[in-house]
């Protein structure tokens, strides 16, 4: 059995990175880069337009001419956190062949590495989704709903085919899908596990879960 030490600390320790290529150009993408770090801290509620301008040098007044509110910039930050999570879970499920044990690993191994990668930005899309409006939670909302017919309709299978031992498929997907989540709470370059470490540890919690043996090798 391994143990090994962890230090916490403040969550905002990591950089505030966006994926790849969605970062817009300029003083826009500095507000969302800005705005990412300051609602990851404090919340949506917590941080106020003029903190957003004044990490960023500028004027409220400036910063209004490239986002007309602040919930147009949360609803942009959380649309990129589940854009990113959707599109990595459907390339590994469409990967992952047509066992279902390895079609679940797969999407747990994406789940937790899309938190590893940009923890900020999940723990926004994660944690603040409560604070958008309605009409402007509806794409993340679509998004998750995906999510959870992938994992449900993966756990379905196996239970059917014998593969898995789960009693309530619908609390198993709710288990397994909360996982990965708060990793992005504590993991950072700081900590004592690789990015994939921690993916393999989550694959085999969550492969004990549903009664599957192990992947070898």
């Amino acid at each position: 059995m391994t143990h090994i030490a962890w230090d916490p600390r403040r969550l905002t320790a990591v950089a505030a990175d966006l994926p790849e290529g969605v970062t817009p150009p300029g003083t826009r993408g500095r507000i969302l880069q800005a705005a990412l770090k300051l609602f990851a801290e404090y919340g949506f509620f917590g941080a106020s337009i003029r903190d957003i301008a004044r990490a960023v040098g500028i004027n409220s007044a400036t910063l209004y001419a490239h986002y007309p509110s602040k919930e147009h910039l949360l609803a942009e930050l959380i649309r990129l956190g589940h854009d990113e999570l959707g599109q990595r879970l459907r390339q590994a499920y469409a990967e992952a062949g047509d066992d279902p044990a390895a079609q679940l690993a797969a999407l747990v191994r994406a789940q937790v590495l899309v938190h590893t990668d940009y923890p900020l930005l999940a723990l926004v899309a994660n944690n603040e989704l409560h604070a958008l409006s309605p009409e402007r939670a509806a794409p993340a909302l679509e998004l998750r709903a995906e999510a959870r017919r992938l994992m449900l309709a993966v756990l379905d299978r196996g239970a059917a085919a014998g593969a898995f031992d789960v009693a309530d498929v619908a609390l198993a997907g709710i288990a397994i899908g909360s996982l990965g989540m708060r990793v992005a709470n504590w993991f950072g370059p700081d900590q004592p596990y690789t990015r994939e470490q921690v993916a393999d540890a989550f694959v085999g919690f969550a492969l004990r879960l549903v009664g599957s043996p192990l992947p070898h090798g």
